[in-house]
């Protein structure tokens, strides 16, 4: 895999999702693991889809600043908040699906919409689940 730009690596101990750590192989995220409570669980501590919701989000803001950066759009303030939620599956497992809603300043809402359109195409995150789970994506102009 000599193409790989980075490769980010964590390990899962314990009871995983259920009271579990996980870690970083740097050792920066180091974090013990809850079920919520919306899922039966005791919450009071991080769970995946938090991690997963704040990667995306960060990932997608990253790809948005980059696309409008590109395009030469003047963004005077922005922000992604990613919701990635647990759903059942018919066949008796879990799936996920997603929403992210974009907020942006200073550019028109078809700008707007323009630029969180490359910024799905761009994204890492997006690219990864396009096809695999749904996902909405709402834009905002302030």
């Amino acid at each position: 895999m000599s193409d790989t730009l980075y490769r980010g690596i964590a390990t899962s101990t314990g009871d995983g999702r259920a009271g579990g750590r996980a870690q970083t192989n740097d050792g920066l995220l180091d974090i013990t693991l809850a079920i919520p409570k919306e899922m039966g669980g005791p919450g009071g501590a991080t769970n995946p889809e938090q991690l997963f919701a704040a990667g995306w989000a960060s990932c997608f803001h990253s790809a948005l600043k980059a696309v409008a950066a590109q395009q030469k759009a003047q963004i005077s303030d922005s922000a992604v908040i990613a919701e990635v939620g647990v759903v059942k599956t018919p066949e008796g497992g879990f799936g996920l699906n997603a929403a992210l809603h974009i907020e942006l300043a200073g550019v028109t809402q078809e700008t707007a919409d323009k630029l969180v359109e490359a910024a799905h195409a761009m994204c890492p995150y997006s690219n990864a689940t396009r096809g695999n789970l749904p996902v909405t994506l709402d834009v905002t102009v302030a």
